[in-house]
C-alpha cells in the first residue's frame, strides 16, 4: 500500500525515536565471534556479571527480541528506530555505550568483541531494513582497521553510520578526537554518507572508588558529552570535511544555543588576536563562524525531553532537532513516550513536529516516510493527542522528563 505522505500530518504523526538501544545476548555473539576468541570468551563469561537493569531478567530481551521490541514500540507510538548499542559485547568491562575506549593491550579482544556486535546488528536491522537504522560501533586505537570496518558497515546497510568513542582525559593511550590523524576516519564517513555519532556517557575520567565516584560521573556526565561539539568545531574537522554529517544525542538540547555563541564570540576574538590575556595567532581562526559550521555539518538527537528542552527546539532549528525515546533504558519515556511529548509539544505547530518527530531523523538517516507511512496510520499518535496538554506523572514513569520543568 502507498499512502502519501504529507509535508504536515493531518491525522496522526510519524514518529522516528533517533535515539533506541539494542544489542545481542552472550549467545547470540558468541557465534558472531571470530572462533579463536570463544574460548577465551568462555572463560570471560563466566566471571563476568551484569549490573544494569535493563539488561537483567525477563526485561533483557528487549534488546534483541524483535516482536516484543515491536510491540513495545508500536504501543509507543513509535514506528522506527536509530538504533544505537547496548548490552555488553565480548571482553567489555561494562555497558557497550559508557565503556571506557580500550587501552592499547585491551584492544584486541576489546576490537573483536565491537566486530561481533556490528555483525549482529547489521542481521538485526535486516529483520526491518526500512524502520531501522543501525549504528556500527569503531574504537580509535588503529585507524586503518576503523577505516575497514566503516566500508564494512556502508557495505552491510548499517546507514545509521559510526559511533565514535568519546575519548577521557586521562586514557593513556589514545588522542583526543581533535587530532588529526583520525581524519582518514572522517574523511571516510564523508565519501560513504554515513554520519558520524557521538552520544553522552562518554569521555569522563576514571573518578576512583570512592562513596561520591557515582555522584561525581552524574554531574559531569553532560560536560563531557558537550566536549565533542566543540572538539570537532574548532579543530577544523567540519572545515576539512565540508560534507560530514554529525550528530550528538542523548546530550540535552538547551545549552545548545548558548554554547555556539559563546564559540562565535570566542572565533572573533581570535581573528581579533586576544580575548583578555589570552593572545592568538589570527591566521589559525577559521574561515566560518563556529554557528556556520553547526549549521551545515551538526544535529541534535533529543532524548526524552522536559518541557524546556523541547522549547529549546525553535533556538537550535527545527531541521537539526530530532526526538528520540531512549528505549528500552531506564530513564527512557517508553512505554510513556505519549504522555511525555504531551507534556513538552502541546499546543506546537503540527508541522513542525512532523519535522523533529520525522523528517530531520528521515534526511539525516536515510528514513523513506512512504515506507513507514503505513505503520504510522496504524500506530502513530493522532495529532488531537499530542496537542492535548499533559500534567502530572504517569503511574510506573521512571523518565526525567516528566519531572524536570
Amino acid at each position: 500500500m502507498t499512502v502519501a505522505v504529507p509535508s504536515a500530518p493531518t491525522d496522526r504523526y510519524t514518529i522516528i525515536s533517533a535515539d533506541c538501544h539494542g544489542g545481542g545476548s552472550a549467545n547470540q555473539y558468541r557465534e558472531y565471534l571470530d572462533p579463536k576468541y570463544r574460548d577465551e570468551f568462555d572463560a570471560w563469561r563466566g566471571g563476568y556479571k551484569n549490573p544494569y537493569r535493563d539488561l537483567q531478567g525477563d526485561s533483557r530481551t528487549r534488546n534483541w527480541d524483535d516482536t516484543r521490541r515491536w510491540n513495545d514500540l508500536h504501543a509507543d507510538g513509535q514506528v522506527a528506530e536509530v538504533l544505537f548499542p547496548n548490552t555488553v559485547p565480548p571482553f567489555f568491562p561494562t555497558g557497550i555505550v559508557i565503556a571506557r575506549p580500550p587501552t592499547r593491550d585491551e584492544y584486541e579482544l576489546r576490537w573483536a568483541g565491537i566486530r561481533a556486535h556490528n555483525r549482529w546488528l547489521a542481521d538485526f536491522c535486516a529483520l526491518a531494513p526500512d524502520r531501522r537504522a543501525g549504528i556500527a560501533q569503531i574504537f580509535l586505537n588503529d585507524v586503518d582497521e576503523a577505516v575497514r570496518e566503516v566500508h564494512w558497515a556502508k557495505a552491510a546497510g548499517l546507514r545509521g553510520g559510526v559511533l565514535v568513542p568519546n575519548i577521557p582525559p586521562d586514557h593513556p593511550d589514545l588522542l583526543p578526537i581533535y587530532d588529526p590523524s583520525y581524519d582518514p576516519i572522517w574523511r571516510a564517513c564523508e565519501e560513504l554518507g554515513m554520519p558520524v555519532n557521538s552520544h553522552a556517557g562518554t569521555g569522563l575520567p576514571d573518578y576512583g572508588t570512592y562513596p561520591w565516584t557515582q555522584a561525581l560521573w552524574v554531574i559531569e556526565t553532560p560536560f563531557f558529552a558537550h566536549r565533542p561539539l566543540w572538539f570537532m568545531i574548532m579543530s577544523g574537522v567540519f572545515e576539512r570535511f565540508p560534507r560530514l554529517k554529525f550528530v550528538m544525542t542523548e546530550s540535552g538540547a538547551g545549552w545548545v544555543a548558548p554554547q555556539v555563541r559563546q564559540l562565535d564570540g570566542l572565533h572573533l576574538a581570535m581573528k581579533m588576536g586576544r580575548t583578555g590575556e589570552v593572545g592568538f595567532d589570527p591566521a589559525t581562526a577559521l574561515p566560518l563562524k563556529p554557528s556556520e559550521y553547526f549549521e551545515r555539518n551538526c544535529w541534535i538527537g533529543v532524548s526524552f525531553p522536559s518541557p524546556n528542552e523541547g522549547r529549546a527546539r525553535d533556538k537550535i532549528g527545527l531541521h537539526k532537532y530530532m526526538w528520540g525515546s531512549d528505549y528500552p533504558h531506564h530513564e527512557g519515556s517508553t512505554p510513556f513516550s505519549k504522555e511525555s511529548l504531551r507534556r513538552a509539544f502541546s499546543g506546537a505547530d503540527p508541522a513542525d513536529l512532523h519535522r523533529i518527530f520525522a523528517l530531520t531523523a528521515a534526511e539525516v538517516y536515510g528514513f523513506d516516510l512512504e515506507r513507514l507511512a503505513p505503520y504510522a496510520a496504524e500506530h502513530g499518535p493522532t495529532v488531537a493527542e499530542i496537542a492535548e496538554p499533559y500534567e502530572g506523572v504517569p503511574d510506573g514513569a521512571t523518565s526525567p522528563c516528566f519531572y524536570q520543568p
